[in-house]
């Protein structure tokens, strides 16, 4: 029978495919409604699609509990914001790599606040991550753009985000961390759409269907699952489970965009496979749970 452990992993694996599959639904829907007014919304839906469970779970609600949704909630937005601004000025290749170096930052960060080195078949699961996301997201030509500094702030937010939410899921009601963190981030990509100027505005049947597909299963399920299953599993394990992200999206482009992955891109997705099966069955995935 499976521990809890293996459960959260599962979950996680599971909403990581969820938002690898939603990469090119999302791609099609900013096309007509540009990213800030879009995460506005989806967050918005997402965050309504919870208020009831929300309110039997109001006797949690403090402080203390709002003020930790707010902040794993601004890491959140701060990666999806420098992602949209950053991508403007790299490109998506130099931008899905950046952005995975996340599963480096987030082990980086567990070694300095518990001033422990991570295990061998950590770093060799890292490692293994690391060059396959390099050979799935990079060309041959590797070269700086100015947006590459903005891709990298998103890194290092989404890191803060996964680290956070470790140290709070296993004292904080799952249901209230998830949906403050999402209000959050409903809010200030509202605010930005306001303060940023914004290209023409279409609420089309194509950016609706983005919009339903990525709110629910994708927002409210997605972040529930990852405040109630970090309890169980590691932030460095997260990091490397959520580093299957373009894997899944790459196998989405293919049966949606009709998009192919090269030898490369290939050998790439199995070096991320095999980092993440790597920590899973070394025993030491749980190691370094935050507390």
């Amino acid at each position: 029978m499976l521990n809890k452990s293996y459960w959260a992993d599962l979950s996680l694996l599971l909403i990581t495919l969820v938002w690898g599959s939603t990469f090119v639904i999302v791609k099609w829907a900013i096309v007509d409604l540009p990213p800030f007014p879009f995460l506005a919304v989806r967050f918005a839906i997402a965050f309504v699609s919870l208020l009831p469970f929300l309110w039997f779970q109001k006797k949690y609600l403090n402080w203390d509990t709002l003020l930790r949704g707010a902040a794993i909630g601004t890491f959140l937005f701060s990666g999806y914001a420098w992602q949209t601004v950053g991508l403007q000025y790299t490109t998506s290749s130099n931008a899905g790599f950046i952005t995975g170096l996340s599963v480096v930052f987030v082990p980086t960060l567990v070694a300095v606040t518990t001033r422990k080195l991570p295990s061998r078949s950590l770093v060799l699961g890292v490692l293994f991550a690391l060059i396959g996301l390099a050979l799935l997201s990079l060309s041959n030509s590797f070269q700086l753009n100015n947006g590459d500094l903005m891709i990298l702030v998103c890194a290092i937010s989404f890191a803060l985000h996964i680290y956070f939410v470790g140290r709070y899921a296993p004292s904080t009601n799952a249901t209230v961390l998830a949906s403050i963190q999402i209000l959050t981030v409903s809010v200030l990509s509202g605010i930005s759409s306001f303060i940023f100027p914004q290209p023409s505005i279409n609420f089309s049947s194509t950016a609706w269907v983005g919009l339903l597909v990525t709110a629910i299963p994708a927002t409210s399920i997605a972040f529930f699952v990852q405040s109630k299953m970090q309890q169980f599993t590691s932030s460095t394990h997260t990091a490397l489970i959520f580093s299957m992200e373009p894997v899944f999206a790459a196998i989405s482009a293919y049966f949606l965009a009709g998009e192919f992955l090269t030898p490369r891109g290939f050998l790439g997705a199995g070096l991320v496979l095999a980092g993440m099966l790597v920590v899973e069955f070394s025993g030491s995935k749980n190691e370094q749970l935050s507390k």
